[in-house]
């Protein structure tokens, strides 16, 4: 996952409106702040799908290159991290809490964390492919393809629904 560290006054309207109502059906003393905004994917197409399968609850993780995340200058997310996830269009659909993150190499991964990421046929196989096709497409300059490489799995659940 990657985004724009923002304050809730930083971002842009539609953004920050989907997040103070968020916030605001939350007790006072419990109200979050925003860790960014972001869109899955490397296409307006993959966002849009990707944000409709965080959505409906088939979406629940997410592994990003460590590289990739370095490369952005952006901080890794941390547990109880509130994002808001955009579709391809850049609009608000929801906003998810980050419940758990592990740096592991790719070829750890886990079967469980490639059947949360809610894709394809859930299968580790099946992840494991599409993955290396998209590392491929999204590594930072001057870095390739590596099975050991460290990746960012990020486990989250929706809060709130636009």
């Amino acid at each position: 996952m990657s985004g724009d560290d923002l304050s809730t006054e930083a971002a842009p309207p539609d953004v920050r409106h989907l997040f103070e109502a968020y916030r605001g059906s939350l007790p006072p003393e419990g109200r979050p702040d925003l860790a960014g905004a972001f869109s899955f994917g490397d296409t307006p197409a993959l966002a849009d799908t990707l944000a409709d399968l965080v959505c409906v609850g088939e979406k629940t993780a997410t592994a990003e290159a460590k590289w990739t995340v370095e490369a952005a200058g952006e901080p890794l997310p941390e547990p109880g991290d509130h994002w808001v996830v955009l579709d391809g269009d850049g609009e608000p659909r929801c906003v998810i809490r980050t419940e758990r993150v592990e740096v592991v190499p790719f070829v750890d991964v886990t079967p469980d964390h490639a059947a949360a990421e809610g894709e394809s046929d859930g299968s580790l196989a099946s992840w494991r492919l599409a993955h290396v096709r998209y590392y491929q497409r999204t590594l930072p300059e001057g870095r390739s393809f590596d099975p050991e490489m460290p990746v960012v799995c990020e486990r989250f659940r929706v809060v709130y629904r636009a």
